[in-house]
């Protein structure tokens, strides 16, 4: 492999561990500097490796350099406070030589403690989300910008305001005491649930980042399955989620890209593997005595997963869920997708009354779905509202989706 093609995966896969060993070694607060040298240390290894070639291994090479640089900034660190500030109280001890841990067992340790500091609920959930992607993701300015629909200079603004509220407010990356665990732990699967909804169900037209996104929601996900005390049945559930979506991923796209309705996915392109996970999350996730949203969440994907059930059946079951899962937490978007299990587990007439009655006449989705409804029996209906969800989707192929689909209704 080219070193411009392994540094950026290695950038996926090592500066997020850097990053979080760093952190724990420095504090949350200074999460610039440990930004610092991890980015000096792939800046190193992409003039070095350029110039020399890639080393026999390459991971050990950044950690040996991350370790370097760390000795470094200590030294440093340590003649500033010797010779120009003597009067400054440091909580780190710069008299002795300092050794960066990145041994396995720490790595771990630390990605959980930062997980956990990084969806802290002091910032919003935008800027949580933003700061797990950058931080915990190792996503460029650039791409965190494409997949939030935003600029640079406002992920930026966001990225500095969520440092700076971590630094204020003196965030301990310890783990979570028993007390305060569970009410932590919901915000972390609750940011963990927006992040792979941005790219599973994300607004910008390119797919490939979009896995990416859902890939790393479920990595980040595994942390929490791996510490005895976070592996409860809800955190289960939710990689049960995670699988069956994930499953279907190489189905909803065609050859050039547009979108496949559900009904007309090609079954073979699931993927059975991510499937059999999901059952086994599912399984381990219904030990408990809690039903959690993501418990019926994952039971609505885990039917659409079903190959070989009579489809009323499945329709039905798709249909209970939703209904246990409103009286639970309701948002227009599930009764939205509660009326399409409607009309196939009943009719559509019954499912088109339900659906008038939803508020998300600015969603192009809203309008998807009455198309849907509309189809067979008011044609012109069908059209006018594929015109409003063409008018107001901001995505380009769920665009050129629906004018396809529009031109085959009008022909």
């Amino acid at each position: 492999m080219q070193d411009k093609e392994l540094i950026p995966q290695l950038f996926k896969t090592e500066y997020r561990k850097i990053i979080s060993v760093l952190c724990k070694l420095f504090g949350i607060e200074q999460i610039e500097i440990a930004e610092d040298i991890a980015n000096d240390t792939f800046l190193l290894a992409s003039e070095t490796w350029g110039l020399k070639g890639i080393p026999e291994n390459p991971k050990a090479w950044l950690y040996t350099v991350a370790k370097n640089k760390t000795k470094d900034y200590f030294r440093r660190k340590k003649r500033f406070t010797e010779n120009i500030a003597p009067e400054l109280k440091n909580k780190q001890s710069c008299t002795q030589e300092i050794e960066l841990d990145l041994s396995e067992a720490n790595i771990k340790d630390s990605e959980l403690q930062m997980l956990f500091a990084v969806c802290n609920p002091i910032n919003s959930n935008e800027s949580q989300i933003a700061l797990a992607l950058k931080i915990l993701c190792g996503f460029g300015i650039d791409e965190i910008a494409n997949a939030l629909l935003s600029t640079k200079e406002n992920i930026n603004k966001r990225l500095y305001r969520a440092k700076h509220n971590l630094r204020v407010h003196n965030v301990d990356l310890s783990f979570p005491s028993n007390s305060k665990l569970k009410k932590r732990l919901d915000n972390v699967l609750s940011i963990l649930y927006l992040l792979f909804n941005e790219g599973y169900y994300s607004s910008t037209s390119k797919h490939t980042i979009s896995k990416d996104i859902c890939f790393e929601a479920m990595r980040l996900l595994y942390i929490l399955t791996e510490n005895n005390k976070t592996n409860i049945p809800k955190v289960n559930a939710l990689m049960a989620l995670f699988c069956f979506h994930t499953s279907r991923f190489e189905a909803r796209f065609d050859q050039v890209g547009l979108q496949v309705i559900y009904k007309e996915q090609n079954k073979n392109k699931w993927n059975l593997e991510l499937i059999a996970k999901g059952e086994t999350y599912l399984n381990i996730s219904a030990k408990g005595q809690e039903v959690s949203k993501y418990h019926l969440e994952a039971g609505i994907a885990f039917w659409h997963t079903r190959l070989n059930v009579v489809e009323k059946e499945k329709w039905n079951n798709i249909l209970q869920l939703y209904n246990r899962l409103l009286q639970i937490e309701y948002s227009p978007i599930t009764a939205l997708n509660r009326t399409y299990a409607l009309a196939m587990a009943q009719h559509k007439e019954i499912a088109l009354k339900e659906a008038l009655k939803i508020d998300l006449k600015q969603n192009h989705l809203y309008h998807v779905l009455l198309a849907e409804l509309y189809c067979g029996i008011d044609k012109q209906n069908q059209i006018t509202h594929l015109d409003l969800a063409i008018h107001l989707t901001k995505n380009e192929n769920d665009r050129k989706f629906l004018i396809h689909k529009k031109y085959k209704v009008s022909n």
